[in-house]
């Protein structure tokens, strides 16, 4: 039975993982400045359809990043024990049960998108 050759080793160069942290930002920011600069010309366009297709595009790019920044927040927050969490203030809790009613959500539903103990939104 031959004996398995071992991979040869690549040197990688130094701060390679800050240099890949790097490259996928720009990249990022790259195609970021090219959905822009596409966007702007469609919502200049002759055409409605092309300018509301463009508009909705955005939206859609503007919930997924509003989710993305609600999921890090949360898990933030998941790190810290529920007795050391701040206190939403009257205005907060008042703004919670308006958007429980808007969504239709349960207590268990609101309580667990904002962290809390099903009795407090009861109460």
């Amino acid at each position: 039975m031959p004996a398995k050759q071992a991979r040869p080793r690549i040197p990688l160069p130094k701060n390679w993982h800050s240099h890949v942290k790097s490259a996928v930002l720009h990249t990022i920011s790259l195609a970021h400045f090219s959905i822009v600069q596409a966007r702007g010309m469609a919502a200049d366009h002759i055409r409605r359809r092309v300018r509301l297709v463009a508009q909705n595009e955005h939206l859609i790019e503007e919930c997924e990043l509003l989710r993305e920044e609600i999921r890090i927040k949360d898990a933030r927050m998941d790190y810290i024990t529920p007795h050391r969490r701040p206190r939403y203030g009257p205005f907060e809790r008042m703004a919670i049960l308006e958007l429980r009613a808007a969504r239709g959500w349960s207590l268990k539903q609101a309580a667990g998108t904002f962290r809390v103990a099903a009795a407090t939104i009861a109460s």
